[in-house]
């Protein structure tokens, strides 16, 4: 069984004062559980689609497993919404710092969880990518043009990895974190090495999507969107370069400007 990622239904539009019926896609929102050696974890909402990658990538992001090769099984009950991940080597949760919570689609972690265990995770990135102004442009351009499920509902977030010339994979959610977690998750699944890697984004760079990128080890972060002041904070401090405002011809480099070049 696949969950489709959207559905089709009718609505009323108008257009001025005229009003017409016409079938609108929809961007789906699937609660996903995810049990650890039988105790659950967290529920979060996601987009159905690359589940397993999800679920990887969210417990790396975490701080439950570092490789994929810890995790001994995982399984997903897409009918009832829930994981069932078995580690190789059990080891308690530690639950004070990994509460079970609620995450929804938006950014719902406070700054005092992000204290806790975020710092505890992310990493210092050394980064060896260089990439110039017009593959930052194109690297954008290639991820709006991919990103389907965007232009027919308008409400999903899109993530890609990339070298700088082109696009690897990408990846789509209703969360901005998860499509970075489902981006994490591919990365372990298949053991990339991520020293030249970049992530294109489509979202705001908000400290929570700077994280994610320092959990994954990429060191270029781009966006057609704004950076929040303790993203940019975040990383000066851990070695991450982000671009942003990457829209026609212009874009603005934020931080660790020595890895975007002009030609």
């Amino acid at each position: 069984m696949t969950n489709p990622i959207t559905y089709k239904r009718n609505i009323q539009k108008y257009v001025g004062n005229t009003c017409f019926t016409e079938e609108d896609e929809i961007a789906a929102e699937y609660p996903l559980t995810i049990v650890v050696d039988g105790e659950e974890f967290a529920t979060m909402v996601c987009s159905p689609s690359d589940l397993e990658e999800l679920v990887i990538g969210f417990l790396a992001s975490e701080g439950v497993i570092r490789t994929a090769e810890e995790i001994a099984s995982l399984s997903i009950s897409e009918a009832r919404g829930f994981a069932y991940v078995t580690l190789a080597q059990q080891k308690p949760l530690a639950m004070a710092q990994h509460s079970k919570r609620f995450i929804g689609s938006c950014c719902g972690k406070s700054r005092q969880f992000y204290l806790q265990n975020d710092m505890r995770t992310a990493k210092t990135v050394q980064s060896r990518a260089q990439v110039t102004v017009e593959q930052c442009m194109n690297l954008m351009k290639s991820l709006q043009e991919s990103s389907v499920d965007f232009q027919t509902t308008g409400g999903v977030h899109n993530a890609a990895l990339c070298t700088n010339e082109g696009m690897i994979i990408a990846r789509t959610d209703i969360g901005r974190h998860n499509a970075l977690d489902k981006l994490f998750g591919y990365c372990l699944q298949h053991r990339l090495p991520l020293g030249d890697k970049i992530i294109a984004f489509s979202g705001r760079i908000s400290s929570e999507v700077l994280l994610k990128a320092s959990k994954i080890g990429v060191g270029i972060l781009l966006s057609k969107s704004a950076p929040t002041d303790l993203a940019l904070a975040l990383a000066d401090d851990l070695g991450i370069t982000a671009v942003g405002f990457i829209r026609g011809n212009s874009l603005n480099v934020y931080t660790h400007h020595h890895r975007v070049v002009g030609e």
